[in-house]
């Protein structure tokens, strides 16, 4: 197998993975307001992921990392076209990282309120425009004989994308309800188990078209079975949701999240950027890539470094396994400023 190759499927595998852990984080963060009903409750939430959401955030720093020196061509073309959403992803992560660690610097409604807020929309915001980035990266993007993006930012706006962000918006609300379903217990419990369960059928029914219409444009006899077991995996996780299953639930949701993204990598090759204006202009993993010596180099470093960082997160997870319930959350005995306006 040619190493750029290798490359495009350790990419595909490294965005698999952030979508597999990120995905949660995103829906306990959008499902703050809806199942916290007090800042004790709230905070639980908070605590299902406050020991892992920045380590989960390391996945996307490395497929990044990886685009730019196994791809750099795509990368520059995808930093520039795309510059604006990017952006704003990045000032949503920054706004929400900020948010888990200053909510509770002071006993303050407002100080607390407005957190919250930014925690809910630093999980939204990127949930909805990763999908419409991918659904772009899946339909083709108009670029010209020099592979430079020639749209603008409303280009991106298009139905397609659009599905793809109702997507995985939804995907990661519903991974997110299942995870505090997993994670928690008592009446928080019951209620994430409930919401998870009537998100079921609209998810899958938007998923289904997000997936049907690139297998049907490219005609991939492997991307059609991956996108299939996808489907089949998240109706299994919705009917194991119903059940109160919730640990075959989240293996459940997290393979249809990972296979999704597989069977869309999979659809894209040997393109790593389609281009809507001719087929030639369009970016592909020999036309975008590093040279055979730094695929070379990066390769063995991949090999030296990977196993460690899967142990130590995965350490990580094994350690904080354990459920959380509202009684471990103490209440807070310092009187609260409820400032007015």
């Amino acid at each position: 197998m040619e190493l750029t190759t290798v490359w495009f499927s350790l990419i595909a595998i490294l965005w698999a993975g952030y979508f597999l852990l990120e995905g949660f984080d995103f829906g306990v963060g959008i499902l703050l307001p809806a199942l916290g009903r007090d800042d004790r409750e709230r905070r639980l939430l908070i605590n299902t992921i406050g020991p892992v959401w920045d380590g989960n955030e390391v996945w996307l720093l490395v497929a990044g990392g990886a685009t730019f020196a196994a791809f750099p061509e795509w990368y520059a073309t995808l930093f520039s076209g795309f510059y604006l959403p990017l952006l704003i992803i990045l000032v949503a992560l920054i706004l929400r990282g900020v948010a888990f660690e200053y909510r509770g610097k002071r006993d303050s409604v407002r100080w607390r309120r407005r957190w919250d807020a930014c925690i809910v929309g630093g999980s939204l915001v990127p949930a909805v425009l990763w999908g419409v980035a991918f659904g772009n990266i899946i339909r083709g993007v108009p670029l010209d004989a020099n592979h430079e993006y020639v749209g603008g930012f409303f280009t991106l706006l298009n139905p397609y994308a659009l599905l793809g962000g109702l997507t995985t918006l939804g995907l990661f609300t519903l991974h997110g309800a299942v995870f505090l379903a997993l994670k928690t217990d008592g009446e928080t419990r019951r209620r994430a188990g409930r919401l998870a369960a009537r998100l079921g059928v609209p998810v899958i029914a938007i998923a289904g078209g997000f997936l049907l219409w690139p297998a049907i444009a490219h005609h991939d006899g492997w991307g059609w079975a991956l996108s299939a077991v996808a489907a089949l995996a998240l109706v299994a996780g919705v009917a194991a949701a119903w059940a109160r299953r919730e640990g075959w639930a989240f293996v459940a949701t997290g393979a249809s999240i990972v296979l999704a993204t597989f069977a869309l990598f999979v659809m894209l090759f040997p393109d790593v950027l389609p281009s809507t204006i001719a087929a030639a202009n369009s970016l592909t993993v020999y036309n975008a890539s590093s040279t055979p010596y730094t695929l070379k180099v990066m390769t063995w470093v991949a090999v030296a470094f990977m196993p460690i960082v899967l142990a130590y997160q995965g350490w990580t997870y094994w350690v904080f396994r354990k459920r959380l319930t509202v009684r471990q959350i103490p209440v807070d005995q310092s009187p609260v400023v409820r400032e007015t306006g």
